[in-house]
């Protein structure tokens, strides 16, 4: 029905319908339209007219804080006869929409971060625009509540309890459960800061879904709109969740630099220092949050399927997100997965490269290719001296060196190491050239008994393997071992490997995340 023109008071040359897990949009240029679904997703409710039209009154009215030229009112859509429309005097009202103007594609920042032509001028346009909001923004007692520790809570439990279905298909089951110890420990180990941010006048009413395609900019101004109007909860927030929803989306669209340069402006502007303590936190959050969106969406059955793929793939990608946030942080880190033969390196380094979505670098696998030995082949016994030698070793390590600082300094990709790094020089010199490339690390050194690690080598005999390693070296291999002390380095990890690869990955991530927190 929106995609007929005689419904439109100005009929339309073109319409595009886009849609999101709560409206249908009617691009219809000069106008745009939009009707919110009649869906309950218990935290929010517009399963009538009358609670559909209350939202579109308050979204108009919330809107124009940031955009009052955009947001044209609330308009009715009649049944006339065989047929419908919208803004007409007769007929029976069957539905509403909010009425805004069409807001050219060229002016909006994802327009801008996809080009490639984002740059801190926009970025400064954006940030006066916001300090100007905030700073006339004043609290109440109402709003500043929702700074309590429990409210808080009440956000991030119902993520993780509406996405339950999400672990094991969006995102891993170990990564669903670090990210819920993540934020209860954030919880219990800054409540103190928290809390001041709650008495600080901090919790205000603000946008609540600030994300790049909801900025544009043009001759006029800068329009910031689409905020949340269905729910207080969602609004009332701190000051700095607002802003860590743009950094996390200026992140996400590979403009990291651009993403701290922002943060740090209105850290300045607000003159709220500790706010780059708890942006962090709140990067999680809303990339949790966008990965549920996503999720949601994709559920829904009458979307297009390729929508639908489209919308799995962001909110994989959103989960991941939140994952590398609350393990490294917002740069781009180099995690050693390393430990002696048959301790798990290979499998967990996979597990954690695949959660975080970043690079998996393996010695094995460098260390056939550089030889020309097909990847699954054990390498024959009258070549393993050269394959296996000095030379060839030093080639493999500083091969991986290099690939591990172009992914993260060149790339700016995380990106996770499998070797066993046995010779505490090597380590060293890696931890070394890491250190002067600074690019933020840890090594995880895994360890299992004796008799797990035969169990696994003698897998590899009977199912094949890219490593070469079998029961009868194990014994040679492991003199060559130099075990690091546990003074080596403070971001040296020692994390014993279990029977189930999720329970491993989930403890590799837990120590991750508290070498990041301190």
């Amino acid at each position: 029905m929106l995609k007929d023109p005689s419904i439109y008071p100005h009929e339309p040359d073109s319409i595009e319908l886009k849609q999101t897990h709560i409206s249908i949009i009617a691009l219809a240029p000069p106008f745009v339209y939009k009707v919110k679904k009649p869906v309950d997703f218990g935290f929010l409710d517009f399963t009538t007219l009358q609670k559909r039209e209350a939202a579109c009154q308050s979204e108009v009215k919330l809107n124009r804080r940031l955009c009052a030229d955009t947001y044209l009112g609330v308009v009715h859509l009649a049944k006339m006869g065989d047929g419908y429309r919208f803004e007409s005097d007769e007929g029976t009202t069957v539905e509403v929409a909010v009425k805004m103007r069409y807001l050219p594609p060229d002016g909006f920042l994802h327009t801008y971060a996809e080009e490639g032509t984002l740059t801190k001028e926009e970025i400064d346009r954006v940030v006066s625009t916001l300090s100007d909001f905030y700073d006339g923004l004043e609290t109440a007692p109402e709003i500043a509540e929702r700074g309590w520790v429990d409210h808080l809570r009440v956000n991030t439990d119902e993520n993780f309890d509406q996405t339950r279905d999400h672990a094991g298909w969006l995102l891993p089951k170990a990564a669903y459960r670090v990210l819920q110890d993540y934020t209860d420990r954030f919880y219990d180990a800054h409540a103190a800061l928290l809390n001041r941010r709650r008495t600080g006048g901090y919790f205000i009413n603000g946008h609540g879904d600030l994300r790049l395609e909801h900025v544009h900019l043009s001759d006029k101004g800068v329009c910031i709109y689409d905020c949340i109007e269905f729910n207080d909860r969602f609004r009332h927030l701190d000051v700095a969740s607002d802003i860590a929803f743009l950094a996390m989306d200026l992140d996400g669209h590979e403009c990291r630099p651009l993403s701290r340069y922002f943060v740090r402006r209105m850290a300045d502007e607000l003159d709220d220092e500790e706010l780059i303590d708890v942006v962090g936190f709140y990067k999680v959050y809303r990339a949790y949050v966008r990965g549920k969106v996503e999720g949601m969406r994709a559920a829904e059955t009458e979307i297009p399927e390729d929508e639908k793929a489209a919308s799995i793939r962001r909110a994989r990608e959103h989960y991941r997100w939140a994952l590398r946030y609350a393990a490294a942080g917002s740069r781009p880190t180099a995690i050693v997965v390393m430990g002696r033969t048959g301790s798990g390196k290979t499998t967990q380094a996979e597990a954690c490269a695949k959660a975080l979505g970043w690079r998996h670098v393996s010695s094995d696998r460098i260390r056939k290719e550089l030889a020309g030995v097909p990847m699954f082949q054990r390498t024959p016994e009258d070549a393993r001296g050269a394959v296996y030698g000095a030379d060839m070793t030093e080639r493999v390590y500083r091969t991986i060196e290099e690939a591990a600082i172009e992914t993260v300094k060149i790339q700016q990709r995380g990106v996770v190491v499998d070797a066993t790094y046995s010779s505490a020089t090597r380590r060293t010199a890696l931890r070394d050239s890491l250190r002067d490339a600074d690019i933020p690390y840890a090594f995880v050194e895994l360890t299992a008994d004796d008799d797990t690690r035969r169990e696994r080598l003698q897998r590899r005999t009977d199912d094949g393997s890219v490593s070469d390693a079998r029961p009868d070296v194990m014994e040679t291999i492991d003199k060559r071992y130099e075990a690091p002390s546990s003074l080596w380095d403070a971001h040296h990890l020692r994390v014993p490997t279990r029977e189930s690869i999720d329970d491993t990955t989930t403890d590799i991530l837990r120590a991750l995340i508290r070498l990041h927190d301190g």
